[in-house]
């Protein structure tokens, strides 16, 4: 996914993409922000196919422990509350995590080259889409292909009010988890960025959006793909991602205040995403029924977004995936 907005160049390395929050500005709002940012992107690139060594060098070096550790204990630092009991629990939970993942990388995934961590990809995930745990959302509660055009298209709104569009580097498509996973390191991210340097308007619009997609979206689905994922996995890398997955899920849950539906084994029923001739996932993001669309519009905000000049002179974040 890559920005229509100028800013930070994001690219699949997670060293240059996470920001220091203390070299941004000192206040627990924004380093709430870019912490959240910083876990989601590591959740989102541990997901992906590894095409090169790239991610398996950064997990290999203790970066992603350390980097994910760091994410966790800024948030307790900062949290001052937020998302009550249940948030303090969650991120006990990840801290504990990323303590299990540093073991199994030390005693397992050190002696790793790229051809055993794709292998293991491959062995969870399929070379083709697997119904064990489908990492796409489409996949998930919508098992006519127009109820799947209804929440591509709602996808692709959000996307499209926020200046992002899929990279030609990656391979998803835009209900992807990864893929979803980054647009909200985005948001969180630029959310940041909107404290330091925008009016409490233009920030709310960004932390109403992160509400939004997380109760209509991946607040929806992932817990449910969390549980098959486990069972899939069974053990490794790829099990420990899952759990730590579905504990982001509730401390976001808890942290923003949103309570989303998720589904039930019962609601799994996928059927087999296939885009109308002669249209494309975007074509859904003018529909005037798009939540994201419908919120822009009360608050004034469309025209904050199609500001892009201004942007170009201002600066701001930036996401790929």
């Amino acid at each position: 996914m890559t920005s229509k907005q100028p800013v930070q160049n994001t690219s699949n390395s997670a060293t240059a993409v996470i920001p220091t929050p203390t070299a941004i500005k000192d206040s627990p709002a924004v380093e709430r922000a870019l912490n959240r940012s910083k876990l989601y992107l590591l959740v989102s690139w541990s997901l992906l196919y590894p095409e090169d060594d790239e991610f398996l060098d950064y997990i290999q070096c203790g970066e992603f422990v350390e980097d994910g550790r760091a994410a966790v204990e800024g948030l307790e630092k900062v949290l001052d509350g937020a998302g009550g009991e249940r948030a303090k629990q969650k991120l006990t939970a990840m801290r504990k995590l990323f303590d299990q993942i540093e073991k199994l990388v030390a005693s397992e995934c050190v002696n790793w080259q790229l051809t055993d961590l794709q292998a293991e990809h491959r062995r969870v995930f399929s070379n083709v889409i697997t119904l064990d745990c489908p990492p796409y959302e489409t996949l998930f509660g919508n098992d006519h292909v127009f109820a799947q055009s209804h929440v591509m298209g709602d996808i692709a709104g959000f996307y499209k009010a926020f200046g992002v569009e899929l990279s030609k580097d990656i391979h998803e498509r835009l209900d992807h988890l990864s893929v979803e996973f980054e647009f909200m390191h985005f948001l969180a991210y630029k959310e940041s960025y909107s404290r330091c340097h925008d009016g409490a308007d233009k920030t709310q619009i960004v932390v109403e959006a992160q509400k939004k997609f997380v109760k209509n979206h991946i607040g929806r689905w992932v817990p449910l793909f969390c549980r098959m994922l486990v069972k899939k996995a069974d053990s490794g890398l790829f099990k420990l991602v899952a759990d730590m997955t579905a504990e982001l899920m509730d401390f976001e849950a808890a942290f923003l205040n949103v309570t989303p539906q998720p589904y039930s084994e019962s609601d799994y029923r996928p059927a087999t995403f296939n885009a109308p001739e002669g249209q494309t996932y975007e074509c859904g993001a003018q529909d005037q029924g798009n939540e994201l669309s419908l919120l822009l519009n009360e608050t004034g905000a469309q025209n904050f977004m199609d500001q892009k000049d201004k942007d170009k002179e201002d600066g701001g974040p930036v996401g790929t995936a």
